[in-house]
């Protein structure tokens, strides 16, 4: 799961919103929290419904924490009777409840797999729940995100560099673990992209938007230039920038994790904390 969402426009944004407060107010949901999912169709718009929770599941704990609005606080005040322009956002001290959350940062949730201990498990991902948790990172790229949030997923020292020994060295789509989907489909592509296939084969293949295609070639990318290249300033700059470990970096540029961290110290990084304005409390 990718937030905000990234590859809808605003049009079709605004038709799910609008859908979503249709759909709870048909089921009778007055107050609370509740979640909508939908599938939509690129092709010709067609929108389906999956499934909707009127009640406070665990994806409403992560969507708290992803965009910063106490869904459970602020749905037990309106219980009591509260309106939402009554209550206050305690995340910005200013704005009410009323205010939708609007995110200047990207958060990437990714299901915990258990294949590592169930090795005779079917691998194959479909309608039937099979992840045992999930992760969530936070960070400015979806690129540093999606690499944060696979080193959380504590698969050992697996990190997007990690290649299964078995995988052959060639750029037959059939040799990597891509249709139908399953639990290492994320490591496929990256060893895909690696061997030169281009993004778009494999959108033919899996139907996978480019758009997250384009970003997992940027981490491609990059692994190769870490590899040429002398580690310059810039080019530590711009590996942490799409969200490369010490440890992964250490491995591309053939040096110990130690001394690119103490260079990154050196450097002043990460160069990318964002300085927040003080906030004044609302009268």
């Amino acid at each position: 799961t990718v937030a905000p969402a990234q590859t809808l426009t605003d049009r079709e944004y605004q038709l799910l919103r609008d859908a979503a407060i249709r759909v709870m107010r048909e089921i009778g949901v007055d107050t609370g929290g509740s979640n909508v999912q939908f599938a939509i169709d690129p092709k010709n718009g067609r929108v389906v419904i999956i499934e909707m929770n009127p009640r406070v599941s665990r994806s409403s704990a992560l969507a708290s924490k992803a965009t910063g609005y106490p869904i459970a606080k602020i749905a037990a005040k309106l219980a009591l009777g509260f309106t939402l322009d009554e209550l206050r956002n305690p995340v910005t001290g200013r704005t009410t409840a009323l205010f939708e959350p609007a995110l200047d940062y990207v958060v990437v949730k990714i299901p915990r797999w258990p294949f590592d201990k169930f090795a005779s498990g079917d691998r194959v991902i479909g309608t039937q729940m099979k992840a045992t948790g999930e992760v969530m990172a936070i960070d400015r790229t979806f690129e540093a995100a999606l690499q944060k949030a696979v080193r959380s997923l504590e698969f050992g020292k697996k990190t997007v560099l990690w290649e299964d020994p078995a995988w052959e060295r060639t750029d037959d789509l059939k040799s990597y673990p891509l249709m139908p989907p399953n639990d290492l489909r994320l490591w496929g592509i990256m060893a895909a992209l690696r061997r030169g296939v281009t993004c778009e084969r494999i959108h033919d293949y899996t139907k996978i938007d480019l758009w997250f295609l384009d970003k997992l070639q940027n981490i491609v990318d990059m692994e190769k230039t870490l590899l040429a290249e002398e580690l310059t300033p810039d080019l530590l700059r711009r590996a942490k920038r799409l969200g490369f470990g010490d440890g992964s970096i250490g491995t591309l540029a053939d040096r110990l994790p130690e001394q690119v961290r103490e260079r990154q110290i050196k450097l002043g990084l990460p160069l990318f904390e964002v300085q927040k304005p003080p906030i004044t409390p609302a009268p």
